[in-house]
């Protein structure tokens, strides 16, 4: 079992690439319950996973929401808003498994220089179509407009997940073993989206890899090591409404296996 652990991690470094979770995402952390029968979280964003940095503020979000193992849905209470996270605060039972999320209201961005911009795009894995797309709009002299959008989950516990009411989402088969395979489909409002770049960090080392869906939206991924892990994904694309504009949905799903 050693050895099969010391391979899989080998495995693990050798496929991973530089730093990630730079893009200013933002996700949930666990904190310590203050009393027994209750859930804490933190919701914040930072350049770097496990770090935050910036607190999301509390009247940002539109949506906090958990659901237990029966399929309610109960909502997330804002709690204390501090300077690097929003905390949260759950009545639930001890170890008992649930799925948190929260969607924060669409935010502009209008001045980003053009090194920034590639920088960016290189961050997030955007496709060839997008860097196409801003080389054209760059060379016109076009400034960069973004309309973008947060979405954060979190998984405690085993059990099959569902789908949360979000523009962007990562819906987990079920949460494996130390050592097995993680299983997940990325759904844009709701329908599978194919050929999307999602990000595996672990929060420990600070070091994450790269996958892409396939046809159907879904991805399998190897989770060799305990801690804390986030997912990570940006869909970016031309804005429906406005010309030379732009449109993106961000999206973490933050869990932990236990070694």
């Amino acid at each position: 079992m050693r050895r099969r652990a010391a391979l899989l991690l080998l495995a693990l470094v050798l496929a991973m690439g530089a730093a990630g979770a730079r893009a200013h995402d933002t996700w949930f952390a666990a904190l310590p319950a203050a009393r027994p029968g209750e859930l804490h979280l933190a919701l914040g964003t930072g350049e770097r996973f496990p770090l935050h940095q910036v607190s999301v503020g509390g009247p940002s979000l539109v949506a906090a929401h958990c659901r237990g193992a029966d399929g309610r849905s109960r909502p997330l209470r804002p709690q204390h808003d501090g300077e690097r996270a929003l905390q949260l605060v759950l009545d639930a039972a001890p170890g008992a498994p649930f799925g948190c999320w929260a969607q924060q209201a669409p935010q502009q961005l209008t001045s980003l220089a053009p090194d920034r911009v590639r920088l960016y795009l290189d961050e997030i894995r955007a496709p060839a179509d997008v860097h196409r797309r801003w080389a054209a709009l760059a060379a016109r002299g076009v400034p960069w407009q973004e309309t973008y959008t947060k979405h954060a989950r979190f998984e405690r516990g085993g059990g099959p997940r569902q789908p949360a009411p979000l523009g962007l989402d990562i819906v987990l088969d079920e949460l494996p073993a130390v050592g097995g395979t993680l299983g997940f489909v990325v759904l844009r409002r709701g329908q599978p989206l194919p050929r999307f770049a999602v990000e595996l960090v672990h929060g420990g080392s600070g070091l994450g890899f790269w996958l892409r869906t396939d046809a159907t939206g879904r991805a399998r991924v190897a989770v060799p090591l305990g801690g804390d892990w986030l997912l990570r994904g940006t869909d970016l694309r031309p804005h429906a409404r406005a010309a030379d504009a732009w449109e993106s949905d961000f999206v973490t799903l933050a869990f932990s296996l236990t070694p």
